[in-house]
């Protein structure tokens, strides 16, 4: 989210503030370095270095502002426990260093881009209202002459109206570009090299790895509990009763015309419950008619009205049809438990080689991602394919989901069963 254009100044104020601040810090970890070696610099190294990453997290959120991205934390996690292995951490870690540097930086250069943007927006308000300080300062302040112009008093300080314009001409064209210039200097230290995006991708890969080989396991203990406790429970009561009703046809036929009837029952149940679970694993729906039909399916299920909007020119692949149809099944299932909501919206595009999806709903808000929660298994899938899950749900409502997921166009399938509901 970017700042409104008047909130910049104070920001730049509060970031000049702060970079000066950001000295201490440095000298701190300057000093703290060599004095490891009296045992002394441990103890202030393990207090100092979180107090400089909290300092640069806090620039790394304030500045993602100016840049419309957020800056990583590229920081490496302690492999085991222990404060020597915590500091032996933070001491091989390169981001650690640039951190340091980028304080000295931000306290010289930041503070001088910062400020200077400041100034050019506190100068038009003080030349806007010169004038009236002129009127309610005691005779005989302002009794200099003006650069050697003009003396100064009421009625000539109007003179000095255009040094408000001309400041505020050089704040609205340089201002931000001089904050988003400070920006790009933060960002190319408290950003990650391309060795730590490396080091990132693989461990986000690993734990999406992780997490879906779990969920996949997980998926399988419930579909043989499912089969287990259900169809094959109950085909094993048809068996038995078919037997039973073989055996009583001939001397008891009201009796076995009664079993072949429970039977018969139990065959329809169980064949409802394998249909269930088959639309757990994958709809027919969505093989059948693609993500259109099965989504418009999903929508007509529920009991409030949802309206559909679908533009996507072709069919994704399977998997990628497969992760949006779930996700966008979860959050109508969330919308239907917890929002209380009377109308609700599915929005699906295709834009900058993406899947784009929005599902929003009228409820009372207040949806979050928790770990367990419905959302954050959402958020699981599509980190599997390198998706994203953005929720906006403020208290009092409306919730909306924004979901996105990679799918270049030349692997859209444009096929019969892509067409409409």
């Amino acid at each position: 989210m970017r700042y409104p254009k008047l909130a910049q100044p104070w920001i730049a104020l509060f970031l000049a503030i702060l970079a000066e601040l950001g000295i201490a810090l440095f000298v701190l970890s300057v000093v703290s370095v060599p004095l490891i070696a009296v045992w002394v610099g441990i103890p202030l190294l393990l207090v100092v270095v979180p107090a400089a990453r909290w300092f640069a997290n806090c620039h790394r959120t304030l500045l993602a502002g100016f840049l419309g991205e957020r800056i990583p934390r590229p920081y490496k996690k302690p492999p085991m426990p222990g404060m020597l292995m915590r500091l032996r951490t933070i001491l091989t870690d390169p981001q650690t260093w640039r951190d340091i540097v980028w304080l000295l930086v931000n306290a010289v250069i930041g503070f001088t881009l910062c400020l200077l943007s400041a100034v050019l927006f506190l100068a038009t308000l003080f030349y806007l209202v010169y004038p009236l300080l002129v009127g309610v300062t005691p005779e005989g302040v302002f009794t200099e002459p003006f650069g050697g112009l003009f003396t100064v008093n009421f009625w000539t300080s109007f003179l000095l109206m255009p040094v408000a314009l001309l400041a505020f001409m050089i704040w609205n064209a340089a201002g931000e570009r001089l904050l988003k210039a400070n920006a790009f200097v933060a960002r190319s230290l408290l950003g990650p090299t391309e060795s730590a995006k490396l080091a990132m991708r693989v461990r986000e890969l690993a734990e999406s790895r992780a997490e879906t080989v779990d969920t996949q396991a997980a998926e399988l203990r419930r579909i043989e509990r499912d089969l287990h406790d259900g169809a094959q429970a109950r085909l094993a009561a048809l068996s038995m009763n078919l037997g039973m009703a073989e055996e009583m046809v001939a001397r008891d036929p009201a009796q076995a015309a009664a079993l072949l009837t429970e039977a018969r029952e139990s065959a329809s149940t169980a064949l409802s419950e394998l249909r269930d679970l088959v639309r757990g694993i994958h709809p027919p729906v969505l093989a059948d008619r693609g993500l259109d039909g099965a989504v418009k399916a999903l929508a007509m299920s529920c009991p409030f009205k949802v309206d559909v909007t679908f533009d996507v020119p072709g069919r994704p692949p399977a998997p990628v049809e497969s992760a949006a149809y779930f996700a966008i099944a979860e959050c109508l299932a969330n919308a239907v438990k917890y929002s209380a909501a009377t109308t609700a919206w599915i929005q699906i595009t295709h834009e900058v080689e993406k899947l784009h999806m929005i599902v929003g709903d009228d409820g009372v808000g207040g949806a979050v991602i928790r770990p367990g929660g419905g959302l954050y298994g959402i958020e699981r899938r599509l980190a599997a394919f390198d998706g994203t899950l953005t929720v906006v749900s403020p208290s009092a409502g409306p919730t909306t989901v924004i979901m996105e997921l990679p799918c270049e166009s030349s692997s859209l399938k444009t096929t019969p069963s892509s067409g409409t509901a």
